[in-house]
């Protein structure tokens, strides 16, 4: 089933979230001997309708990967249509003018080729895997369903109830996404990112076929939109099949720009839920900055040395040490064109409560604000950071990822290939500035959930003391 949302495990921030998942990638500030210098071999057209494509040959495997950006999210919907984003991510597999509902995956994958797509709060991504052979049968299938998709009203109603579904699944059901959610909801009072990206279930409910064409009309233009394509193929052979395909769709007035800035929270927020559920969650979110800002490496450095495996400060003193809780991991979102979210999760230990985790984790926040981290803390985050950073060089997939990554948050694909000399410049007082001025309690907001026996299972116990 296509459609997902951007996954927590890669959105630490725009370099790391990447890290975490799908690491970043970066050629060295001088190419090897005898190897071309990876800047000059990439390519980039405009289209005169606005179109943006990025070209990165690779000439290693006969294959192709293609990762084509739409800057649309649920930061940009509104009260009544939210979660829109998420369902043109499904709604992009069913049906254009030459393609009917179903036939973009089975023509695709009858030639040997494969697909996905995700959703996150600034942006939907659309991806393609494939041999070079079909090229030009994927910039096909890619341009109808941009020009011409398919608004049958009974798609759209069983659509609905795929995603409504999704909605019960992922996070009606997913007890840690479900207090997420609300930890969001009420970390952000103004700015849009308080809208969940799987939409809020009313809405969901409650889309017209109106609303469906005006927003994709709007965010589904060609100049809105940055296409990365790497692997077996020449920048000529892509340039022309864009001009042919993509060029003709007309482009559309810009969408309207989101003005909204959060205001600073001024002092702690708390969300409690009681659900049934097996041990208690405590969840922690601060503010913090965007994708392109001054303290982006160092942030990334920082959660590193806090979550990053066993051997990081928080496991160590809420696992290991205080025996408070059987995993934590934290990690940024969204990795996002306006301030995010520092986050940190918590699996508290059956026979411990929340309160005792999150003394542990205020406290270990604390310390690192107070005095923060050593220089062989920092040497190995860094060093952690380069070797995946390298690692995942020979894919044509994450090279794909991680060029549009930085060409549509950070602004330009070539802040790739200095990112090594950003992380190498953080310092240990950068780390604890930045610690001391996130770690505040008035710039926090708490969720904890509290599990409570299920009805059955209670009615059952109950029915059991009032034998006795």
């Amino acid at each position: 089933m296509h459609g997902h949302i951007r996954p927590k495990a890669i959105a630490l921030s725009v370099a790391l979230a990447l890290l975490t998942s799908r690491p970043i990638v970066a050629e060295p500030r001088q190419a090897a001997p005898g190897r071309p210098n990876p800047t000059a071999e990439i390519s980039v057209k405009t289209l005169k309708n606005g179109m943006r494509i990025i070209v990165w040959p690779d000439h290693d495997i006969p294959n192709v990967a293609t990762y084509n950006w739409f800057r649309v999210g649920s930061r940009n919907e509104r009260p009544g249509i939210t979660g829109l984003s998420h369902f043109f991510e499904h709604m992009m597999f069913n049906g254009s003018a030459k393609y009917p509902s179903g036939e973009f995956d089975r023509v695709s994958e009858r030639n040997g080729g494969s697909n996905n797509a995700f959703t996150s709060e600034d942006v939907t991504c659309y991806q393609n895997w494939f041999p070079r052979g079909i090229l030009e049968l994927i910039f096909q299938l890619e341009s109808d369903r941009i020009c011409c998709l398919s608004f049958d009203p009974k798609m759209v109603e069983s659509e609905r109830q795929v995603v409504y579904s999704e909605r019960r699944t992922s996070v009606d059901n997913d007890n840690e996404s479900l207090l997420s959610e609300q930890v969001q909801a009420a970390a952000y009072v103004a700015h849009p990112y308080h809208v969940p990206v799987i939409g809020w279930p009313s809405d969901i409910e409650h889309w017209s076929i109106d609303d469906l064409k005006s927003y994709f009309k709007t965010y589904y233009a060609p100049n809105n939109a940055t296409m990365i394509v790497v692997g077996d193929v020449t920048a000529q052979e892509v340039f022309r099949l864009a001009e042919k395909y993509f060029e003709p769709i007309p482009a559309e007035p810009a969408p309207p720009a989101v003005k909204t800035q959060e205001p600073p929270q001024l002092g702690e927020r708390r969300i409690t839920i009681k659900k049934a559920g097996q041990t208690p969650l405590l969840q922690t979110a601060y503010h913090t900055g965007f994708a392109d800002d001054s303290d982006t490496e160092a942030r990334d450095l920082l959660m590193d040395i806090l979550v990053s495996g066993e051997s990081s400060r928080l496991y160590r003193r809420l696992v290991d040490q205080d025996r408070v809780a059987v995993d934590v991991h934290g990690y940024m979102t969204p990795e996002g064109f306006d301030p995010g979210l520092l986050w940190f999760f918590v699996t508290v230990t059956p026979d411990k409560t929340a309160g005792a985790a999150e003394a542990a984790l205020n406290d270990e926040l604390a310390k690192i604000a107070r005095t923060g981290v050593t220089q062989e803390e920092l040497a190995k985050a860094k060093n952690a950071m380069l070797a995946r950073y390298w690692r995942q060089i020979k894919t044509i997939n994450s090279k794909a990822e991680v060029l549009g990554v930085y060409e549509v948050f950070r602004g330009n694909y070539r802040k790739m290939f200095t990112a090594p000399d950003r992380y190498n410049k953080v310092t240990r007082a950068q780390i604890q500035a930045l610690a001391k001025a996130t770690f505040d309690e008035k710039n926090r907001t708490v969720g904890v959930l509290i599990p409570e026996a299920e009805p059955q299972a209670a009615a059952a116990q109950a029915g059991k003391g009032g034998a006795r």
